[in-house]
């Protein structure tokens, strides 16, 4: 089989984030490097958080989804010496979180101030009258706005 990196990251492709089914790994950035040699392939993924729990089933994933593609050994490691910023999502990224419901990171370079957190661009409506509720939601990678003008709430993907 005659590997390149470009149909590695086409497979990859279908592995989604677990918590968010509409995003692949390669979408959310998490999938960081790739090295293919006559041992195999090497996967490398950079963690959105560093305490994040679904990295042993993400690796599973990314594992299993080569391995039904004929490709055997797999490595798939964990890098913490890069960290992971929400820049790193693809712009297809971008569009399925707004799609699923959730406001995408504006661009992480932007912030100069911690205010700029205070609104966010509600994915339903697409109006700017909204106010954080809460920097804690449901992941560790998610805050909880609402949006005064739809009158909706919705999570806002970290910028980190």
């Amino acid at each position: 089989m005659n590997l390149n990196k470009e149909q590695i990251y086409e497979w990859l492709q279908e592995v989604k984030d677990p918590e968010i089914p509409v995003l692949s790994l390669v979408d959310l950035g998490v999938i960081t490097q790739i090295d293919l040699s006559n041992n195999g392939v090497s996967v490398e993924m950079t963690p959105t958080f560093v305490g994040c729990p679904a990295m042993d089933y993400m690796k599973q994933e990314v594992e299993s989804a080569l391995v039904a593609k004929g490709i055997k050994p797999v490595t798939v490691s964990v890098n913490y010496k890069k960290t992971w910023s929400s820049d790193l999502i693809t712009e297809k990224g971008r569009i399925a979180l707004e799609k699923f419901g959730l406001a995408p990171p504006p661009s992480a370079q932007v912030f100069t101030d911690i205010g700029i957190l205070e609104n966010a661009i509600c994915p339903r409506c697409h109006e700017t009258n909204t106010e954080l509720r809460s920097p804690f939601g449901p992941t560790l990678c998610r805050s909880i706005y609402y949006c005064n003008t739809c009158q909706e709430a919705f999570e806002q993907f970290k910028p980190i």
